[in-house]
């Protein structure tokens, strides 16, 4: 039993619809590693075990409802849960029970899973570190923020989580902690029952142990049939480094060179791309936007309570408030031209093969990290993937990030599971093809 909790998602649901193995015995398995890890690891706010095994018996007293019955799921403590606290990870929110599940909890539940816990979030899914650390460094960050969702996933916990993204803060995390994670096109998935920072990002965060069970947690919360992330054929892949490469370390420069190296080795074609588009300017359009959202989402808090707020987000409050319409304004359309120019270049390959953060997670807990390498991505709406895979200097995960067209989240995960076996693959000497 103390391999279930590391197991695919759905491996382990195939073992419970057959009857090799109960639900039951699967979440006791998760608690079990839970209990030796996560004192060091931190990455559950909320856990009630005597629940979790309530939801599992009665999941095996059932026929199963999907290829995810029985299976656990941890949840980040910015979505609300009926039967759990929802803290959203600051004291002005101590104590709050929320009278119903979000959409994506709701979801989850009507699929057979077990809502296993929640998972430790940053400060109102901003910057300021919870303390869950990083699973195979605890001097290291774990990213942020949903820190607690890709900690536990990414320490084989619970196979998988959920978490949101507003920046970068599935991606990230999911690269420092060496799990799989999905940013799915903006608008795919509700948002309802999400503590909401910026609601033209805002998007809900996918954990998991390979792309097969991030394509079935999609298919569940988007209420759709299960299917699975193959394709034919090896990808075509634009490799972009963007106008920040010079930010990313040696190793985070090393693993992805090493990236294209095994794709082309695998098969598949890869370019150098510079995409025709203002990126800087559409990184600072990601910032206006996020600012001026986030100061009237969070208001409340402030007005609450501005004195429990960390420094840095009642600085971005203050700094969002201040800000004019209009300049709100034009950052919102720069980034639609940005999404049409996106669209544009996408027609050409299957997905951009980028950075996901500048290397290995940073030591020291009082950041979760650099940000810059997802946040044109979040701003442009489009699906991202982290495919982990490999490893930097001091033997900590690299993510490698994949990118897709808006709205093909699937054809994505394809791509990504492709990608995801060549890193599998030895490193060749195969450079990136020059432009033209």
């Amino acid at each position: 039993m103390s391999a279930l909790p590391i197991a695919s998602a759905l491996a382990t649901g195939h073992r419970i619809s057959s009857g090799e193995v109960t639900s039951e015995e699967v979440v006791r398995a998760c608690l079990q590693r839970i209990a030796e890890r996560d004192d060091t690891v931190h990455a559950w706010v909320h856990l009630d075990a005597e629940l979790a095994l309530r939801q599992a018996r009665a999941r095996d007293a059932e026929a199963p409802r999907s290829p995810l019955h029985g299976v656990p799921v941890g949840v980040k403590d910015v979505i609300d849960t009926a039967d759990l606290p929802t803290e959203q990870g600051t004291v002005l929110h101590a104590g709050r029970r929320p009278e119903r599940d979000a959409d994506c909890v709701a979801a989850l539940r009507a699929a057979g899973a077990v809502i296993l816990g929640k998972t430790v979030s940053t400060e109102l899914a901003t910057w300021h570190p919870g303390p869950t650390t990083n699973p195979h460094d605890p001097t290291r960050t774990p990213g942020g923020s949903s820190s607690g969702s890709a900690a536990a996933v990414g320490d084989g916990m619970v196979p998988l989580a959920l978490g949101t993204q507003t920046v970068g803060s599935a991606i990230r995390p999911a690269a420092f902690c060496g799990a799989w994670a999905l940013k799915p096109t903006y608008g795919r998935l509700s948002m309802t029952g999400i503590q909401p920072l910026a609601q033209s990002l805002d998007v809900p965060g996918l954990f998991a142990r390979g792309a097969d069970d991030l394509a079935a947690l999609l298919s569940v919360l988007a209420g759709q049939p299960h299917r699975l992330s193959t394709r034919s054929g090896a990808p075509r892949l634009a490799a972009v480094r963007t106008p920040w490469w010079e930010q990313a370390d040696d190793a985070g420069r090393q693993a992805f060179d090493d990236a294209v190296a095994r794709c082309l080795s695998a098969g598949a074609e890869v370019e150098d791309c510079a995409p025709a588009m203002p990126m800087d300017a559409l990184l600072d359009a990601h910032w206006t936007i996020m600012e001026y959202e986030t100061a009237r989402s969070l208001w409340p808090e402030y007005e609450r309570g501005a004195d429990e707020l960390s420094d840095v987000l009642r600085g971005i409050i203050e700094s969002g408030r201040a800000l004019d319409r209009a300049g709100y304004e034009r950052a919102v359309r720069l980034g639609e031209d940005g999404k049409a120019r996106l669209d544009e270049l996408l027609t050409g390959w299957d997905a951009i093969l980028t950075l996901t953060a500048p290397g290995e997670a940073p030591v020291g807990l009082e950041s979760t990290g650099d940000s810059t390498f997802c946040r044109l991505w979040s701003l442009l709406g489009c699906p991202s993937v982290t495919v982990p895979g490999l490893t930097g200097p001091n033997g900590l995960p690299i993510g490698i990030q994949l990118v897709g067209p808006r709205g093909a989240d699937h054809d994505l995960l394809a791509t990504a599971a492709w990608v995801g076996d060549a890193l599998m693959g030895a490193v060749v000497d195969a450079p990136v093809r020059p432009l033209g």
